[in-house]
């Protein structure tokens, strides 16, 4: 009996022991498959990062370039119905008359007068209604305000603009602050802007088409119209190195002067500046962007560098007037 409980609890303890050294892996061994691991998978993760980043720019930079063109086209239909373009004299002599005369951080630097369509307003014979054009003021501002926590750090462009209203041949209706009488269509008169006033009526008689349109003032109406951001993320720095504002010689036309538009503070920014010809009714118009102010919010670490100028797009567009005003 004695020799076979032995037998039993021998067996038993035999069994545990073998199931005690059932495989695995050792510490040391564990160690050394998360360092080999360590050193495969960070190279590859690093890559992936740069991957990453090298697209994320690359995105940037493309949208930075259809946004510049976007708004260039905008500007050059704009431009084409201009009939007087305003010079750097120009723009310095109207400037207070404008909006915004007291706030730094929005510069004029794109001033014209064009005409614009009116849709249906004039009354025809047979009950239809006819369009007309009337004068409107149009200015591009560049905005430096980085307070705004709607826009980036960059600078942007916004566009203002006020018109004329339609006047009635007949009859009519009053404007407040205006003595003449304008149509009135599907209940609506069509008013100028506040705060237009025509140029013609501030002439003098020996006044220069120059001289008359640089005596231009607003009328005693305060302004309502706000200007309309038109793009965003344009390069804003003001430190050196960065591209020269500088209007290119014309070889086609080297008899052509022109006048550089830009921001004139000290430091000024060049990422969005004009050149006019103002004799014929032609402007030229530089805007660079910023991609990096797409991917970085700190405003120290968005200025324009000579190592990643692929990331600040410039274009430019030419553009002449329809007309002329003659004095």
């Amino acid at each position: 009996m004695i020799k076979t409980l032995h037998f039993i609890l021998k067996s038993h303890f035999k069994k545990s022991k073998d199931i005690q050294q059932t495989g695995g892996f050792t510490l040391i061994e564990l160690l050394v498959a998360l360092l080999i691991s360590f050193l495969i998978i960070t190279p590859l993760l690093g890559f992936m990062i740069s991957v990453m980043n090298t697209d994320r720019q690359e995105q940037a930079k493309t949208n930075s370039e259809e946004e510049l063109q976007t708004a260039l086209n905008y500007i050059s239909r704009d431009l084409q119905q201009a009939v007087y373009i305003y010079d750097a004299a120009g723009v310095s002599a109207i400037s207070s008359q404008l909006r915004y005369p007291n706030d730094a951080t929005k510069v004029p630097l794109l001033v014209f007068w064009k005409r614009e369509l009116v849709s249906e307003v004039i009354a025809a014979a047979d009950n239809s209604k006819d369009d007309t054009f009337v004068y409107s003021l149009v200015v591009y501002y560049l905005i430096t305000d980085t307070t705004n926590t709607t826009w980036s750090k960059a600078a942007r462009i916004a566009r203002w603009q006020i018109q004329d209203g339609v006047q009635a041949i007949s009859g009519g209706e009053e404007c407040t602050g205006y003595t003449a009488k304008y149509v009135k269509i599907d209940g609506k008169t069509q008013c100028p802007s506040p705060g237009f006033a025509p140029f013609q009526a501030q002439f003098d008689e020996a006044d220069s088409l120059e001289q008359g349109m640089n005596k231009w003032q607003k009328s005693s109406s305060s302004y309502t119209a706000d200007a309309t951001v038109l793009i965003d993320y344009i390069d804003q720095s003001t430190a050196s190195p960065r591209p020269n504002a500088t209007c290119p010689p014309d070889s086609t036309s080297p008899a052509i002067t022109w006048s550089r538009i830009a921001d004139t503070r000290t430091n000024s920014m060049t990422g969005f500046y004009v050149c006019v010809d103002k004799t014929n009714t032609t402007a030229q118009v530089f805007i660079r962007g910023n991609a990096v102010a797409r991917i970085e919010n700190n405003k120290d670490k968005i200025n324009y560098i000579d190592s990643r100028k692929t990331y600040f797009p410039t274009l430019s567009v030419r553009v002449q007037g329809r007309g002329y005003l003659f004095r």
